[in-house]
């Protein structure tokens, strides 16, 4: 997922489905699955689903692997990991990453400053300041 780019749409409602089967424990899924999941939300033909998962997994979304006929899809990174590679795309892409995390950090609510605290105690091995 090298210089993620931020997924449309209809990919990013297909890696919530894909994202919330792994969530609950599912194995891989495949194109059917992912259509049975969509069917209810939205009117999509089976092949515009596996149009997007295979481009998906051309991206770097997605591994997939044979199961007879079938593909089975699954995600590379969690839906954490994806939101990590945005958020660090995004400091990339400015000119000064120290501004851009002050005013970050300056946007969020008390209780996500709190967990930042918590994950920078965590890095450091120090109590977080109350």
């Amino acid at each position: 997922m090298a210089g993620v780019k931020g997924l449309g749409e209809l990919e990013r409602t297909v890696m919530e489905v894909l994202w919330a089967r792994e969530d609950a424990g599912h194995d891989a899924a495949t194109a059917r699955d992912v259509s049975r999941a969509l069917a209810g939300d939205r009117d999509l033909a089976h092949t515009t689903v596996m149009t997007v998962l295979d481009r998906l997994a051309k991206k770097g979304f997605l591994a997939r692997e044979r199961d007879g006929r079938a593909w089975r899809y699954r995600p590379v990174a969690s839906r954490e990991g994806y939101v990590t590679e945005l958020m660090l795309g995004a400091l990339d892409e400015t000119g000064d990453r120290d501004a851009a995390l002050v005013h970050f950090v300056q946007s969020v609510s008390e209780d996500e400053v709190d967990v930042l605290r918590q994950a920078l105690a965590g890095l450091t091995g120090k109590e977080p300041p109350a």
